[in-house]
């Protein structure tokens, strides 16, 4: 019918029809077409409803079928990689991160610059992560993350340097559900969070069931966990939502708990219609857990959770993203008092905190804070990490593999005096998802950032090596901290902490003292050059130049001038060096008796300047008495102010700032 139909119409009339089919199939096209942009938009609505209410299983999948319609942007990519991401999945979060940075590289936020380079992470693409990192680093330039990357480049071999100080055993407790945030309590039982066994609604962020408290009893011969089931703890501790991560009081009769934002069985959500996290206490009566409530200090617009109490449970530890949190979650600590009220909240501060993720902390009896973290450096997602107070400060140290792994590694605790502990990881090789494993500590942590100052001795004329030469390694408060002598070769090396000044002295018989300053950084195992060069001795009395009453030793030694910053009298690093060298050199000559000389430049008043000279000169000679312990009566001073310029520079007379800092000098004449 079609065949004939199309053979009697006129050719002009065949056209019109033609061209008539060809507007309605491009209509139709089009109608076609906003009918596909309006069922997207529609779905993207309800992923992003999804996302939006932490329900990423959910979200995912619905971007994933308007990915597959050949939709593409941005924001899509984004949210994939992040409903990836925050559920533990990095291979895939990685290759959405991937088609982000590459598809819209103007368009990327730095923090997928970091989610993307933890991602490659954790699927141990190490070298890839550091480039992304280094894209990071350029790009931010203050972020903590960016600036730990920067000083611990070589992070892996101090990783590795770190590792092998446990051994981790599987735990037959495990389920095919998520198992963590294992807890001591005062019996020795452990007690930790599971999934396991529960009907009922499932958790739309990862589709699982909620969490509750079990227990289970611990053998500490090996650190591992009994075979018989866990049992839920008894009481009214356990809800239909989520409860975790525990700790006890000294005396087992007092718990703080996670909890979902469920109080008197009413659920509290935040502004955004989100269910967080809070913190709550039960009491235990007649083996049951009892009296619940929420601890004073939380807020239905933002999460606490993780608690760990000091070993003289008058401290709180916890996890929060609470105002004034540095990134996603914080350490903070707050006091509880004898009559059980609480402090203020304080933020454990930059040293542990970063822009990332901080979280499951643990105080142990010997007081050291155990914490999860993918902030600091580590070998992907969050790794475990120490830290120990210095000088009021924390210093914080990767604990290395095999307790870290490329996967989450979180929730430790160790018994120190056992030497035994567990900790939660979803590394390959589990049950499923998380799970607990046990650990015996077989060594100490390396606690202390290491470098290396190496060098080699040579005389300054002759360019030969100086070999036996007595080489000493002295801290900027003059103590000695090693000495050793230079080999075969003329090369000596000390073991060194890192982000210190250290004073290389150097004694040779026959030679002029030579001393110089260095500076470690703070990268793991570096070496820091540091050539001692050695000229022929000139000053002692008998050479063919022997030193003479009125010389300026800075002169005669070459030193570099001796100079103070503007309206201050504090030694300057750049002048210990040489200090030093007047100090050997008294060393070397018991009889030489000097005079310190200080001036000032001719800004400010006669008498301000007169003063300021009198503290210059006073800590020069303090400085020389006390780190060359030097006799005082052969270290004399005289203050001048501004009244002996080496240059025009006086009242009235203009000049540059460089010129004015040479009249800002110290002398040392010889008297004797």
């Amino acid at each position: 019918m079609k065949h004939l139909f199309t053979h009697f119409i006129h050719p002009t009339t065949r056209y019109y029809c033609c061209l008539f089919c060809f507007y309605f199939i491009t209509i139709l096209g089009v109608t076609t077409l906003h009918s596909q942009e309006k069922d997207q938009k529609k779905q993207l609505s309800a992923a992003d409803e999804n996302f939006e209410a932490l329900a990423y299983i959910n979200a995912r999948d619905i971007y994933l079928d308007v990915a597959k319609q050949g939709y593409n942007s941005p924001d899509l990519y984004r949210k994939l990689a992040d409903s990836y991401y925050f559920t533990g999945a990095p291979e895939e979060s990685a290759t959405w991160y991937e088609k982000l940075i590459t598809e819209y590289s103007n368009q990327v936020q730095p923090e997928y610059l970091f989610r993307y380079a933890q991602s490659l992470k954790s699927i141990e693409k190490y070298d890839e992560a550091d480039a992304i990192m280094e894209r990071f680093n350029v790009v931010t330039g203050n972020d903590k993350r960016a600036q730990s990357f920067s000083d611990k480049r070589d992070y892996l071999e101090f990783i590795e340097m770190q590792s092998g100080k446990y051994n981790i055993y599987p735990l037959d407790i495990n389920s095919k559900y998520p198992d963590y945030a294992p807890s001591f309590t005062h019996t020795g039982d452990i007690i930790f969070a599971s999934s396991r066994n529960k009907k009922g609604k499932v958790h739309e962020w990862n589709k699982l069931p909620f969490l509750d408290l079990f227990s289970s009893k611990v053998t500490f011969s090996d650190g591992k966990l009994s075979n018989n089931s866990p049992k839920r703890l008894k009481g009214k501790i356990n809800t239909k939502l989520h409860e975790s991560s525990s700790t006890f009081t000294k005396d087992g009769q007092t718990i703080y708990f996670t909890r979902n934002n469920y109080t008197s069985k009413k659920l509290g959500k935040s502004r955004q219609g989100v269910v967080l996290l809070k913190l709550y206490k039960a009491v235990l009566i007649d083996g049951k857990w009892s009296n619940i409530e929420e601890l004073p200090f939380n807020s239905n617009d933002y999460s606490m959770s993780h608690p760990a109490l000091s070993p003289d449970n008058t401290k709180l530890y916890f996890a929060s993203d609470m105002p004034g949190t540095r990134g996603k979650s914080d350490l903070f600590v707050i006091d509880i008092y004898d009559d059980g009220t609480y402090g203020a909240p304080t933020n454990l501060g930059d040293t542990i905190n970063t822009e990332g993720r901080e979280t499951f902390p643990y105080v142990s009896d010997d007081g050291r804070l155990y914490f999860a973290s993918d902030g600091h450096v580590g070998l992907g997602g969050l790794d475990v990490f120490m830290a120990t107070k210095k000088d009021f400060k924390y210093e914080v140290y990767n604990v290395g593999k095999p307790i870290n792994s490329p996967k989450d590694d979180f929730s430790f605790v160790i018994d120190e005096k056992n030497k035994v502990g567990y900790f939660a990881s979803d590394r390959k090789g589990g049950k499923g998802y998380d799970d607990i494993y046990s650990f015996v500590q077989t060594e100490e942590l390396t606690t202390k950032c290491r470098e290396y100052i190496t060098g080699v001795v040579t005389d300054t004329q002759t360019n030969t090596v100086i070999t036996d030469a007595t080489v000493s390694l002295l801290d900027m408060d003059g103590f000695t901290v090693d000495i050793v002598k230079s080999d075969t070769e003329g090369r000596y090396r000390f073991e060194a902490e890192c982000n210190q000044q250290f004073i290389v002295r150097t004694d040779v018989p026959g030679y002029n003292p030579n001393d110089a300053i260095v500076q470690t950084n703070n990268i793991y195992n570096a070496t820091n050059d540091v050539p001692i060069t050695f000229a022929k001795e000139k000053l002692l009395t008998g050479t063919p130049e022997p030193i003479k009453q009125g010389d300026d030793i800075v002169a005669s030694l070459q030193l570099g001038t001796i100079f103070f910053d503007l309206d201050n009298e504090q030694i300057r690093p750049d002048a210990i060096a040489d200090l030093q060298k007047v100090i050997t050199l008294l060393q070397q000559n018991p009889k030489l008796k000097i005079e310190v000389r200080s001036h000032t430049d001719s800004r400010s008043s006669y008498w301000y300047n007169k003063k300021l000279s009198v503290k210059r000169m006073r800590a020069t000679v303090s400085y020389i008495i006390r780190n060359g312990n030097i006799n005082w009566r052969r270290v004399r001073g005289k203050a001048y102010g501004e009244r002996k310029p080496i240059n025009d520079c006086t009242n009235g007379i203009p000049c540059t700032e460089k010129q004015h800092q040479e009249n800002r000098r110290s002398e040392f004449i010889v008297i004797e």
